[in-house]
Parts: C-alpha cells; structure tokens; sequence
C-alpha cells in the first residue's frame, strides 16, 4: 500500500488490503486516513466498491439508512453467487433492514439477555479449566488449537443445546460459510455443500426439539417461532447457522490476539496479573488494539450518495474498515499504543446502531473468564517463537486473527 498522501489520491487501494493484511495493516490505515476518509478499493475484484478509514465516517455509516444490509441492493452476479451458494444464510438478520431486521433480532435478542449469561458464567469457567487441565504442566503448546477455538465452541454447543462432539463440523462450517460469495467456482460449489449440510443436520435437530423441548437455546428458539407464529424454519436454520458462525469464530480470535498483545507487551501483562480486575478492560483494550474482525458486514449503497467527499453510485459495495478506525488518532489518544486501562475505549469492534453485534455480551463474557484463568493458572506463559513469525490469517471473511499462539508453558497450577 502507499504510505504517503501524495502517493494515495486517487489511486485504488488493493484487495490485498483485506485478503493479506499482514501483521500491521496499521501503517497503510494511517496513510489512507491522512489522504481521505473514503477510498475506492478493488474488492470484490473488479467491482464498484469503498472503503471508509476514519473513525467518524465508521461510526456515521453503521447507522447510514442508504448503506443497505438487503442482497437486493447488490449487483445482480454478487446476489446470485450468495443465493445459491448459501441460502441458509440470505434469511438472518445480518442480511436485512428494519423492519425485517428488527423482527430477525428479537429472535436473537432473547438469547443474550444479561441474567441468563450469568448463569453460563459458571460453565464457562467449567470449560476453561477442562482445557487448561489438559496442558502439559511445561512444554509447547499452541494456544489456538488447544485453547482459544475449542472454548467457544464449547460454549456455543452447550448454549443450543448440541453435542459437542459434533464441532468440527461447526468449525468447518463457519470457516467455509464466513467466506465471502464473490470467490472462485470450486469455492462457491464447497460453500453450497456446506449449506446443504447444516441445513439438513438443523433441520433434524429443530424437528427433534419440537418433540422434546428442553432447557437450552434451540428449544427457546423453537418455542419463540411455535409459539409467536414469527418466524419460519428457515429462518431459524439461518439464525442458528449464524449463532454458530458468530458465536467461535471471533471469540476464538479475541483470545488469540489478545494472549499475543499480551505477551508482547510485558509490562502489561504484569500489570494484569498485578490487578486481575482489570481484565474487564483488557478485554476491550484486546477488541480495539488487533481487533477480532477487520471490518463491518456486508453493506452497498442503496442509492447514490455522497460520504467523505466521495461520490459512491447505488450499487456499490461500502465497507467500514473497524481496524482503521480504531486506530484513528482523532478519536484515541496515542492509537497505536497497547495500554489495558485505556478509558473511554469507544471501539467499534462489535459495530455501531441497529446492527451493533447481538452477542457482544457473550464474547466478553468468554473473554473475561478466558484471560482471568488463563494468567492465574499459568504464571510464567510466553511466546514460543519470536513475535515476527507469528502468521495472521488471511482469508476472505471479515474476521482478523493468528493461524497459531505458540506458547511455552514453564509453570501451571492445577
């Protein structure tokens, strides 16, 4: 990317800024922001499409009514290839705009009310201890695969209700289904598979809750659709498929990232381990510093308008950059340093307005729990391999994180 202004006006930022980020996209943000807060970008390849760097233009855009989460606002090849890629995922309320998104949330709403995730702290705690129980009381180990994905799946099946011993399924379905549709035709044939799938594996499972409804979140789900008469199947299958995506996926990547900053930043993890009550923000600290996501959901102009100066035509794809903005200076003192006291932290991590992320409470509850245990039970962790081999993820989601946490363990208490 172009690091100064002059080389940046009017040029079109590359796709490699989403595909390969890279282990500090941060630098090229920075060149972007002081050019502009609104770029044209060549991703989906070839297409019309924007990109908004600045914290102020994100935080306004999340709540933009032109910028449209409805696949009719796509161009007619995008919707297409989403459709009949993955249909299961074009009826969740990360595809819609009010109302219809106000009805699909209320579905989603009842899962995360603020009593019923405090009686999953309990089992939370219970799944991190299982896991930390099973590391070796020294040696390597790698923190993603042993830790930071197993615990949110964990969690997820345990919360609707399936068994947990399905969840490499999960995992495969989430990384193939978070993609993006705009990929090429084996992609797109491996993406219909998958959606076949989980269609099929939730159908079974809703047909079996409605003849034995029990204390989990599938069958509140089924209750709410039986009962209220709002919601279809299918619309439950998608809700369901994206709990699962949602709820592992970024929660995995918030451990993983985090345990990095932390480990990294020496003074920082002695201060937490210092005062464990700061955990609660370390963890947004964690969200804001190398976020869980690089940027918002699907979005695309649903008329022409104008945004930072820039002329975007209706049709267009518009995609708020969460990790330029959360390091934009206009809005956080000194950005680019890690500091777990930083308050206000107004990060945009879990987005902004109508579509601000419905299990935020969930993912920082996990956080909390993870990051508490994690340093009491293993006080002398460090990274296993020097910071510059550590390999971030480069796919074509939204979410941001490490292929692996290597870590060495010289001390764990049981």
């Amino acid at each position: 990317m172009p690091e100064n202004r002059s080389d940046i006006a009017g040029t079109v930022v590359p796709a490699e800024v989403f595909t390969a980020p890279g282990a500090d996209p941060h630098t090229g943000f920075a060149a972007l922001r002081a050019a502009g807060p609104v770029h044209r970008i060549d991703y989906p390849a070839g297409a019309r499409a924007f990109v908004v760097v600045d914290y102020d233009h994100v935080e306004r855009a999340f709540n933009d009514p032109r910028l449209s989460k409805r696949l009719d606002h796509a161009p007619d090849w995008f919707r297409e290839k989403a459709v009949s890629s993955s249909p299961v995922l074009a009826s969740n309320m990360l595809l819609a705009d009010p109302p219809e998104h106000t009805r699909l949330r209320r579905l989603v709403g009842r899962a995360f009310l603020p009593r019923r995730l405090e009686r999953l702290r309990p089992r939370i705690q219970r799944f991190t201890d299982e896991l930390i129980d099973a590391f070796p009381a020294s040696g390597k180990i790698d923190l993603i695969s042993a830790f930071a994905f197993p615990l949110p799946l964990m969690v997820i099946c345990d919360f609707l209700g399936v068994p947990y011993e399905d969840w490499p399924q999960f995992q495969k379905w989430g990384h193939v289904l978070s993609q993006s549709p705009a990929q090429d035709d084996a992609d797109l044939q491996e993406r219909r598979t998958v959606n076949d799938e989980v269609v099929a594996y939730l159908a079974k499972t809703i047909a079996t809750r409605r003849g034995d409804l029990r204390e989990d979140l599938t069958s509140d789900l089924v209750r709410a659709a039986d009962e209220d008469g709002m919601f279809t199947d299918e619309e439950l299958i998608s809700t369901i498929v994206f709990l699962i995506i949602a709820g592992h996926k970024t929660t995995a990547n918030l451990i993983g990232n985090g345990t990095a900053a932390l480990l990294t930043h020496p003074e920082q993890l002695r201060r937490l381990r210092d005062d464990p009550v700061l955990v609660t923000s370390a963890v947004e600290e964690f969200l804001r510093y190398e976020g869980s996501v690089d940027r918002g959901t699907f979005r695309v102009a649903a008329e022409d308008l104008e945004l930072g100066g820039m002329h975007i035509p209706k049709g267009s794809f518009v995609h708020l950059s969460v990790a330029a903005a959360d390091r934009d200076p206009s809005a956080f003192a000194e950005p680019d340093r890690f500091d777990i006291t930083r308050s206000p932290n107004r990060h945009l991590a879990f987005g902004h307005g109508a579509h601000f992320c419905a299990g935020a409470p969930l993912a920082r509850l996990e956080g909390q729990v993870a990051f508490s245990t994690l340093l009491r039970r293993l006080p002398e962790l460090e990274l296993a391999v020097p910071v510059h081999e550590l390999t971030w993820v480069a796919d074509s989601s939204i979410s941001r994180g490490l292929v692996t946490v290597p870590v060495r363990i010289r001390r764990a208490l049981r």
